[in-house]
């Protein structure tokens, strides 16, 4: 991870912590205004940069990524060691927010493909409970070691398309923000 994440401080009492992590190539400063424009006053954002390194899936290119991608075959050996560390890091930046008074249930993980996987990682691999984790676009990394987290009725992809459809009929747009109610 790169030294310096982009932290966007609360605009009021800070009282919970919100932990974005970026996708494969882009860095922490794709996503704070974004996220920071989305935030409670009270949530403090905090956007860090994974390091640069070679990435196999792309011919062995260096740039920012928490771990190598090998494949995008979800059943191929994946960079567990790489997983573990990137996993070690993002523990590490809890322990911060915990450690400055904001208690492990109002920390937030966040993040986008490569970044929302290793956030879902690190929140169901950490030891107390969290605020939650928000997962976009992504898998589960080493999911054989969360069975109970990936198992799945086969007739998800009509549950999905009623949810989605339910959650389109009750949607409000205030001040351009998506709301679900």
């Amino acid at each position: 991870m790169e030294p310096n994440p982009v932290i966007i401080a609360a605009t009021a009492r800070q009282t919970a912590s919100l932990i974005f992590l970026h996708g494969l190539g882009d860095t922490g400063h794709g996503w704070a205004s974004t996220i920071a424009s989305i935030r409670g006053a009270h949530v403090k954002v905090i956007c860090p940069t994974a390091a640069t390194m070679p990435v196999t899936l792309n011919a062995g290119f260096r740039m920012p990524s928490w771990f190598d991608l090998r494949t995008l075959d979800a059943t191929a050996p994946e960079d567990e060691e790489g997983i573990l560390r990137a996993t070690n890091l993002i523990h590490g930046l809890i322990g911060d927010e915990i450690k400055s008074g904001i208690p492990a249930n109002r920390v937030l993980l966040g993040g986008f493909s490569q970044g929302g996987a290793l956030a879902m990682h690190a929140a169901l691999t950490y030891p107390e409970r969290l605020a939650g984790v928000m997962s976009l676009s992504c898998w589960l990394p080493r999911h054989a070691n969360f069975p109970d987290c990936v198992k799945a009725p086969l007739d998800l992809p009509k549950q999905i398309l009623r949810l989605a459809r339910l959650a389109a009929s009750r949607m409000y747009r205030i001040n351009e923000i998506l709301l679900l109610v």
